[in-house]
Order: structure tokens, then C-alpha cells, then sequence
């Protein structure tokens, strides 16, 4: 539980600093954050979901379909190339065997580690790595760091505000503008208007 007082919003990671995050986390070898990172920010789902995710599902063709833990409801998802390409190195770098191993095992190899243990490491690569960000870091960084910059190279638009609701599963765009904390930027923006 969250001490009273203390700011619980998880944040996001500007997109260019994600992919620092990514090509970094490669490079160091820590291809399970590494995946963990790019799967969640090219793909959104939620981290139950993420974490059963397997080699397959990306390299297994141009998309997959997830039912989705949280709601039931069955998502198709378009695997990305540059994401296709980044899951296919660490696959070969890791000499994996069986394309249907869940790509986030435990140490021990018997179950995906899990959402504590992701959060915890979370906060902790971003320290290392001195990645910049706009609060709290989480499992949701992931699918807010993805909603934003769709937000972004889309000049905030309804439309893409109404794609988003739907890649999220939110009932309606009003929650992902608060998901996203677009309204809350819009309100902080009325005092850079006083200026002259």
C-alpha cells in the first residue's frame, strides 16, 4: 500500500528513451527485460498478458490473437517488424530450442516471473540505465509509453484517441484520456498560456 500522500501514477517513457532502453538492454544481454520492454511498448497489452507471451506469438506470423486475462475479450495484434526482428535475434542469441517456450521464464525455468518482480527490476534498470521519466515506473509504463506516442505522431487527435480506447479495451475515450493523463497535461497547459 501506497503511503498517504505519495504520487501512485505510473508514467511513461518518451519513445525515443524507450528504444535507448531496448537497443541498451540488448546489448548488455538482458534479453528477458529487453523483450519484456519492446513487447509491451509495440504491443500494449497488459502485463498478465504479457507475461505468458511466447516466441511464437511473434515469430509465428504477421499476427497473433491474446484473450486477454483482465476482460475476456480476444485481441489480434499485428506483430511489428521492428519488434519481429529484435524477438528473432535474442531467440538465436539464446540458442532457444522450442519456439513455444514463454518467452519470460523465472531463473528456474518452470513459470514467467511475475508482476512484483517486474516492477521492482523496472525500477532499477531505469536507475542504471539513467532513463528519463515523468514519475513512477511500472508494468503500465509500457502500454502508456505506447498510447503516447501514438497520441503524439498522430498531433493528439481524436481519432487516434479512439483507436487507442479500442487497442486498450477501454469502455470509452474519456479513459484513455485519463489513462494516458491528457487531460491533466491540457490543465497544466492553461498556466503556460498566461505567459506574454
Amino acid at each position: 500500500m501506497a503511503k498517504k500522500g505519495s504520487n501512485t501514477t505510473t508514467s511513461y517513457i518518451e519513445w525515443g528513451e524507450v528504444q535507448l532502453l531496448i537497443s541498451r538492454l540488448e546489448r548488455d544481454k538482458n534479453y528477458k527485460f529487453c523483450l519484456l520492454v519492446a513487447c509491451g511498448v509495440y504491443t500494449g497489452l497488459r502485463i498478465s498478458d504479457l507475461l505468458q507471451l511466447k516466441y511464437s506469438d511473434i515469430l509465428g506470423g504477421e499476427t497473433f490473437v491474446k484473450i486477454e486475462k483482465k476482460t475476456g475479450k480476444r485481441r489480434e495484434i499485428k506483430v511489428n517488424q521492428q519488434l519481429r526482428e529484435l524477438v528473432q535475434r535474442v531467440y538465436e542469441a539464446q540458442s532457444v530450442q522450442d519456439i513455444e517456450k514463454c518467452m519470460f521464464l523465472n531463473k528456474y525455468g518452470t513459470k514467467p516471473i511475475d508482476r512484483c518482480y517486474v516492477n521492482s527490476q523496472l525500477k532499477g534498470i531505469v536507475r542504471k540505465y539513467r532513463i528519463r521519466t515523468g514519475g513512477n515506473i511500472s508494468s503500465h509504463t509500457f502500454r502508456k509509453s505506447l498510447g503516447r506516442r501514438v497520441m503524439e505522431v498522430n498531433n493528439y487527435s481524436n481519432e487516434s484517441l479512439i483507436l487507442l480506447s479500442e487497442v486498450f479495451g477501454h469502455s470509452n475515450p474519456s479513459i484513455t484520456m485519463r489513462y494516458l493523463g491528457i487531460r491533466q497535461q491540457e490543465v497544466l497547459g492553461v498556466y503556460d498560456s498566461l505567459s506574454v
